[in-house]
């Protein structure tokens, strides 16, 4: 066996998302060959890859197949999370990829997907922040049991950086961490709008693989104000299959489609799909209608992110401060799993395949 003999059946290995081989990828590194044994490191394009299983038996067959068949094949995978951003972005420049997630209305469970999908991609393995930028119903701090907690300030060249929180290895920076929790946001438009800038240029968030942004419900002046602050990766759509959440959510898709703003659509996730009680684990009862959010993604071309169902654990999670993704419930976990590795499919697909975002200059 050489080095040679290895990279050539490698090359039969196809990367699924990037519908390329894992040598003319680039993702083949320190190939070692001792008499039948052969190790090799794998770079992934994300932590929190799902296909990782995948493409580790497609590697051992494909060397046992075309090379040697007693080889002792030994992989190690690392990650090197791709970005379309431009190195020389002068906001948020350690940020390889920054995410909004957005509602056509509130009530869908926008803010438990946001803090879930981060949580996932973070027990992955990937260096995660997210930003609660819902300034009239921040609810961060009560999801990630930080009530009444306060982010420090730091001098960087003599400017104050804030330093944003840090719980369950996620960076969490929210209004409700500045405020008092009884006190009402009454701001107009201008004001929450110069909050978020601030949590963008004033919050030092350093090197993250994603910025998971947890917007308000909606379409208007903050989301206006984001895209002309930051090049956005792009939006995760949250819904429910009823028919009311549907008809906003086509909204926040047609905002985001605009010529002017034109930041990718990610995808779809359908919260509160069905119903399952505890006691009845296998039952399953459709309150709010059926496979609406998947219906919607066909009628748009969007990729469908995955389905959660509503379980008591959510939300209780949420409530104490440990969301369910830091519990035991594995049943209800998975379901967050699959929707964070297909959200990082899709992310790794827009960022091989379509420009970078830009920031939005003008918005008639």
């Amino acid at each position: 066996m050489t080095e040679s003999d290895i990279l050539k059946a490698l090359s039969n290995v196809i990367e699924p998302d990037l519908g390329k081989d894992l040598v003319t990828l680039n993702m083949v590194k320190d190939i070692v060959i001792e008499g039948d044994k052969v190790s090799f490191t794998v770079v992934l394009t994300t932590p929190a890859c799902p296909l990782k299983d995948v493409i580790k038996n497609a590697c051992i067959n494909a060397v046992r197949l075309l090379v040697n068949k007693n080889a002792d094949v030994h992989i190690k995978f690392t990650a090197n999370t791709n970005s379309a951003r431009k190195g020389n972005d002068a906001v948020l420049p350690g940020v390889k990829n920054i995410i909004v997630v957005v509602s056509g209305k509130g009530g869908v469970g926008k803010s438990t997907v946001a803090t879930n999908l981060a949580l996932a991609l973070a027990e992955g393995g990937a260096s995660v922040g997210l930003m609660d930028a819902d300034i009239y119903g921040p609810s961060a701090p009560i999801m990630f049991g930080v009530r009444g907690e306060r982010p420090l300030m730091k001098d960087n060249n003599g400017k104050g950086m804030i330093i944003p929180l840090e719980k369950f290895g996620i960076k969490l920076m929210s209004i409700g961490l500045l405020v008092d929790e009884k006190q009402a946001i009454v701001w107009r438009g201008p004001m929450a709008s110069s909050a978020i800038r601030q949590f963008v240029t004033d919050v030092e968030w350093g090197n993250l693989d994603y910025l998971v942004i947890d917007m308000p419900p909606g379409t208007g002046d903050i989301h206006l104000t984001l895209v002309q602050t930051v090049p956005v990766t792009g939006a995760v759509v949250v819904t429910t299959p009823q028919p009311v959440a549907l008809a906003d959510a086509k909204k926040a898709i047609a905002m985001f489609g605009q010529a002017q703003i034109k930041v990718p659509i990610i995808g779809i996730v359908e919260n509160m799909s069905w119903f399952t009680p505890a006691e009845l684990p296998e039952n399953k009862y459709y309150i709010f209608g059926k496979e609406g959010g998947k219906k919607m993604a066909d009628e748009f071309d969007i990729p469908f992110l995955g389905q959660i169902p509503i379980v008591q654990s959510i939300r209780e999670g949420g409530d104490i401060g440990v969301p369910v993704m830091m519990s035991d419930d594995e049943i209800t976990k998975k379901a967050f799993w699959d929707f964070a590795g297909h959200t990082v499919r899709s992310i790794a697909m827009r960022n091989a395949s379509i420009s970078p975002t830009k920031i939005v200059e003008v918005v008639v």
